[in-house]
């Protein structure tokens, strides 16, 4: 683990290689698992403040669910996440006829309908999950069978998991956050670690 500010990073960020290949897995992250995708507290204002401009991006489903449950839902552990159509895909997601997944509110946001939100950072940052703990936030690489083909595609291209979510870790962690785990990769490479 490298501790960065209140941060403990789990080395995987910087071996492990990773670069999605939507084209293999046809967003399946937003379709597959057991919840929606985990949400910051203060992203509940922002997804309720977008929704009028998301809501025409959506599907039926999707606005039928977020109709019934509104932008967020609550497990048993306190946890906030996106609601799911039927306990399946996120109702925030839109499949093509081709089957790909996508985000309506990223849809948005890149067309320039929502400029100020792109869309929750927690899947900005997959693969990457963190989780608060009283003292610090522990960001960890999430593995997951449906990620085989981004695991072969970043060996491919030889890109770290830390680089493919540049963007996203500098947006929950700031630029000089980032800039001190590009250090600490550096010094680790350059002691062959």
């Amino acid at each position: 683990m490298i501790a960065i500010g209140r941060t403990l990073v789990s080395q995987d960020l910087l071996e492990r290689k990773f670069v999605c290949d939507l084209a293999a897995c046809k967003g399946a992250c937003c379709v597959q698992g057991d919840a929606g995708a985990p949400l910051l507290e203060e992203e509940i204002g922002l997804l309720e403040d977008a929704l009028e401009t998301v809501l025409p991006y959506m599907d039926d489903e999707g606005r039928a669910e977020v109709g019934r449950t509104g932008v967020f839902t609550m497990d048993i552990d306190g946890d906030l996440g996106t609601p799911l159509i039927n306990g399946g895909r996120c109702a925030f997601s839109i499949i093509a006829p081709d089957g790909m997944a996508t985000c309506a509110i990223e849809k948005a946001h890149l067309e320039g309908a929502l400029p100020g939100f792109r869309k929750p950072v927690s899947c900005h940052l997959y693969p990457v999950r963190v989780k608060d703990f009283p003292d610090y936030q522990a960001v960890n690489y999430d593995r997951w069978d449906v990620c085989r083909p981004a695991c072969a595609c970043g060996e491919r291209l030889q890109v770290p998991v830390f680089r493919f979510v540049r963007e996203a870790l500098m947006r929950r962690f700031g630029t000089e956050w980032y800039q001190e785990l590009e250090l600490v990769d550096e010094q680790l490479r350059s002691v062959g670690k």
